[in-house]
């Protein structure tokens, strides 16, 4: 790490401690003058429509994100804090989302901002539609191989790695070890919470670099029909000593047609906030895999509910103090699909390099090939060629929304499938969304049509010198195709 890394991140580091002081000091005082001072020294680093932004919430006693920064300010541990807001305000923040964007034009392929990893495809769990489950229980990645993707990582400026599995937290201690030795990255863990304990909360608060996600799903009863009896009980006790202990952390929640209104329910929230829960991440249910339920998938109507409830819960005036993602429905937010490297991608137990956690099909192993020269395979670059698959983001997924994108990319490439047990053609997976895709695509268009839509950056192939010269090349030939079918009839 360069000298000017080592002192912009002991600057937030240091900003971040005063005001974790002022709010312990006084939490009712005015924030907006605490935080002006604080976030002073970053005015030309950060935009500044974003830092005034910050500014005025804080001093907005009626703003839920001023109540969810009080709050974890006096009951998450100082030096998690401080270790978030250094690594993700330089190296995966500032410094790290410039070099990553530097990088993808350098290499002329997709470079993610973060990549998940499967430790093991074991569990203790067999949760009803679980695509996990259709993986096994056999494999694992060696600590070794871990390191080697996180530091092939590094070297493209990838500083955010996410764990799920199979449970990530049966290979605990390698996991503790893996943040221990890079200090630069943030960590997540997908989790059922079933393995935390004290000993466990101990490390978590000495390394500072790893938050937990824990998979919930509204009510007791609505929980424990899916992941099995008293799974909530047990996830609930891993929120309550996660708290305890300081440890910053949030839920998971899979959306299914069953569950939608309890996982969206004031009281759902209520509790999820009450126990702690600083983030939600929000999944829309996939049905990947042979044993996928396809009656757990949402309808449309469930899915614009969704998408308005979304915009509800995370606004100033009417929203609830934690952050709320809806991986699916904040496509607009993102420039649409984001696997296959774009900002993410997956590593399976087995070693496989996936587009999607979503998407079990490869052409690239982390045993046989690096990060570089996966992001630049056939599969992968299909989708970086191929992105967005759709021009309303509303509509992102390139199996969910638009099956035949995928069956086109599997079949241009020949990426198998990887699943361990029970091996699902793109035909299989993709027809179990054909029916959605239909009903979904009038309803999204006209949640499109009748909505603003934020100005994001994206950096999309096709917008480039080559791409636009890709596509003018296929348009040539689909003229001369259609010239000489013409002709021949």
């Amino acid at each position: 790490m360069s000298l000017s890394d080592r002192i912009a991140k002991a600057v937030i580091s240091f900003a971040a401690g005063r005001a974790i002081s002022y709010i312990k000091k006084d939490p009712e005082r005015d924030l907006s003058k605490t935080v002006r001072r604080v976030l002073a020294p970053f005015r030309r680093i950060f935009p500044q429509k974003k830092v005034e932004g910050i500014i005025r919430g804080a001093g907005d006693t009626s703003n839920p994100y001023r109540a969810m920064m009080v709050d974890m300010a006096l009951s998450t541990d100082p030096h998690i804090i401080k270790t978030f807001a250094s690594v993700m305000g330089w190296d995966a923040g500032y410094r790290g989302t410039r070099a990553v964007r530097s990088n993808r034009e350098k290499y002329k392929c997709n470079i993610p901002w973060l990549i998940l990893l499967d430790p093991t495809s074991a569990c203790n769990k067999k949760c009803k539609g679980c695509w996990s489950a259709e993986y096994g229980h056999k494999f694992s990645l060696t600590y070794d191989e871990m390191q080697k993707v996180i530091s092939e990582a590094k070297a493209l400026c990838t500083h955010v790695f996410m764990f799920t599995g199979g449970e990530p937290l049966i290979r605990k201690a390698d996991i503790i070890r893996l943040c221990d030795e890079n200090r630069d990255c943030i960590f997540l863990a997908y989790t059922n919470g079933t393995l935390i304990d004290q000993a466990f909360c101990a490390d978590v608060k000495r390394v500072g670099n790893i938050t937990f996600a824990l998979s919930v799903e509204g009510t007791e009863a609505t929980n424990d029909a899916r992941r099995g009896e008293g799974s909530y009980e047990e996830t609930m006790r891993a929120m309550r000593l996660l708290r305890e202990n300081g440890c910053l952390f949030g839920v998971s929640v899979c959306y299914t047609r069953e569950n939608v209104d309890m996982v969206t329910s004031d009281d759902f929230m209520g509790k999820m906030v009450g126990a702690g829960a600083k983030f939600a991440l929000y999944f829309n249910y996939m049905p990947v895999g042979k044993a996928a339920d396809k009656r757990l998938m949402t309808t449309p109507a469930q899915r614009e509910y969704m998408y308005h409830w979304i915009r509800r819960v995370r606004s100033a005036a009417t929203g609830k103090p934690l952050f709320v993602f809806d991986f699916q429905n904040d496509g607009e937010f993102v420039g649409g699909c984001i696997a296959g490297g774009r900002n993410y991608f997956h590593v399976n137990s087995n070693g496989d390099m996936e587009p999607c956690v979503f998407i079990h099909f490869s052409d690239s192993n982390i045993r046989e090939k690096t990060v570089l020269e996966a992001l630049k395979s056939p599969l992968f670059m299909e989708y970086h060629k191929g992105q967005p698959f759709n021009n309303n983001h509303l509509r992102p997924c390139p199996m969910l929304e638009n099956p035949d994108k995928l069956r086109g990319i599997i079949h241009r490439t020949g990426a198998k499938p990887t699943d361990f047990v029970a091996k699902e053609s793109v035909e299989e997976l993709c027809a179990k969304c054909d029916d959605f895709a239909y009903k979904w695509q009038p309803v999204a268009d006209r949640l499109w049509a009748e909505n603003p839509h934020p100005n994001i950056y994206t950096q999309y192939y096709r917008d480039t010198d080559e791409g636009k010269r890709d596509a003018e090349l296929k348009r040539t030939e689909d003229e001369e195709i259609r010239r000489q079918i013409k002709k021949a009839e």
